[in-house]
């Protein structure tokens, strides 16, 4: 499928109305082994047993993907067992809910959706979902179809070496390898009538770093969110192309940590302006925004190849006539949405005539809510409070400054705004300068992640912070949680704390 057509992504439950579809999905999916699929009974009776455990990925409301799961108690079964041990002669009356380990025992994404890396999304809930349940792993016998083709030559273990060093391209072992499975053990005779692995597969682990062995003490599961933070070099670039290719490295970097947020400054596209310095600097600005659609579709594209949402930072964008600064939010499930700086500094009044926005927001986002204030307009606390007003647990800060002096308007600023919401903030900058592009010379910055300043957070409301002046990634897990219990049981609460009988804010 073309990443054009993608109107949405969904990750769902699997009902038994999907039936006839998934069916269709396997059959498309195990094409080498066209009986290969569930029957209804069969799916009915996994449903029964552990819903929680089975989904599909839903593309434009079409299932593009499944995973299917069990919870079984892995020291009854022998270490060399087979598909149909696991799955208690695909009856799957081996599943337990007092089981300790999370057992794969089905995913696939149908050929048309391949490259997208859905696979992945699949993965990570199966990681989320063995978190939440706090067992100790996930294990699942996975198939290595390219075998036959060495089978003469080369044993399973053999094979399997020359996949991990990348000799031999195996696309299921490949893909496994790469989101965290370790091998573990050959299993012989394991899936009757997969002949392309020649009924070898390797057992593949992934522990869960956060298993808690059970005890009587109570605990409270906590939500974590992963920020990613670029502090963007400003360089020439030949094209559009290649300033996207720099992007999607960052993408890429940020989104191998599992972040769930990738964070761009304002104005990160500014580069591009330096093939119109022979025209004004309002001219050359107004050249700069025609790329914005493209900018804004390839950010798209890439939030969902990544699985990640992307804060685009900032762009200048023609409206009628008038020129304003802009920024999107684009969400891995294939939704954009946008949002608009107030606030415009003298200098961006005065030298390329940008105008003022009109509209704040929150998004809403699988992570929760958040909110997008563009560099000048984090000054302005009424701002940030109106956000939070709304329910914002995350404030998001593109910037650009050239100066220190002005930097630190924005840093302190934005401290204040974690401190007064209770929310976290996270602010990123470029560096580096541009002496070929007008009215864009330097530029000074040091991303940063501040929190409330309470006991469960730092004592100087820093959560993370980037070296100055320096291209880099920063990375920082906040948790939302922890915002809830301050909102509550905090030290000072400045938000239940108002004097609503005094005085009141409201957007007109």
């Amino acid at each position: 499928m073309n990443r054009d057509e993608i109107q949405n992504i969904d990750l769902e439950y699997l009902g038994l109305e999907d039936y006839l579809e998934l069916k269709e999905a396997m059959i498309k999916s195990y094409s080498s082994m066209p009986s290969a699929y569930w029957r209804e009974n069969q799916i009915e009776s996994l449903l029964n047993k552990f819903p929680e455990g089975q989904v599909v990925i839903k593309v434009n409301g079409q299932i593009a993907g499944c995973a299917l799961s069990i919870i079984i108690d892995y020291a009854t079964f022998p270490e060399n067992h087979t598909y149909k041990d696991i799955t208690a002669n695909y009856t799957f009356d081996s599943h337990t809910n007092y089981g300790d380990t999370l057992y794969g025992i089905d995913v696939f994404i149908k050929p048309e959706y391949r490259g997208l890396r859905l696979g992945r999304r699949l993965y990570d809930y199966r990681k989320e979902l063995c978190e939440k349940l706090n067992l100790k792993g996930i294990a699942f016998g996975g198939r290595i179809p390219n075998y036959h083709k060495f089978a003469d030559k080369l044993t399973p273990k053999e094979y399997i070496e020359k996949v991990r060093t990348r000799e031999i391209h195996d696309p299921v072992l490949n893909f496994q390898i790469s989101n965290d499975f370790r091998p573990s053990k050959i299993l012989h005779n394991y899936l009757e009538g997969d002949i392309s692995s020649n009924e070898f597969a390797v057992l593949l682990r992934w522990d869960n770093i956060y298993y808690e062995a059970p005890s009587n003490k109570a605990s409270i599961k906590k939500r974590v969110v992963r920020l990613g933070l670029i502090q963007w070099q400003m360089r020439p670039y030949k094209n559009l192309a290649e300033l996207l290719q720099q992007a999607e490295y960052f993408v890429d970097a940020v989104s191998g940590y599992r972040s769930d947020f990738a964070l761009f400054p304002e104005f990160f596209n500014a580069p591009l302006m330096a093939d119109n310095n022979h025209l004004t600097e309002s001219e050359a600005i107004r050249e700069l925004a025609k790329h914005t659609e493209e900018i804004v579709k390839k950010f798209s594209e890439l939030s969902i190849s990544y699985n990640i949402n992307i804060i685009t930072g900032s762009m200048p964008l023609v409206r009628g006539n008038d020129l304003f600064n802009v920024g999107y939010v684009c969400k891995r499930d294939g939704t954009t949405d946008y949002f608009e700086k107030l606030h415009i500094t003298p200098d961006e009044s005065k030298v390329w005539g940008m105008q003022g926005g009109n509209q704040l927001k929150t998004f809403d986002t699988d992570c929760g809510k958040i909110g997008v204030l563009i560099c000048y307009d984090t000054e302005f606390p009424e701002l940030g409070r109106l956000l939070s007003d709304e329910g914002m647990d995350i404030l998001f800060v593109p910037f650009l400054t050239d100066t220190q002096n002005g930097y630190s308007r924005v840093r302190h600023c934005s401290q204040a705004r974690a401190i007064e919401n209770e929310c976290y903030v996270a602010i990123a900058g470029s560096v580096g300068n541009l002496p070929n592009v007008h009215n864009m010379d330097i530029q000074f910055a040091q991303s940063m992640v501040f929190t409330p300043c309470d006991f469960s957070f730092p004592t100087n409301g820093i959560k993370a912070e980037a070296t100055p002046n320096t291209e880099m990634i920063l990375i920082a897990d906040v948790d939302i949680d922890l915002l809830r219990e301050l909102h509550r049981y905090g030290s000072v609460r400045n938000l239940r704390d108002r004097r609503k009988d005094l005085f009141e804010l409201r957007k007109k």
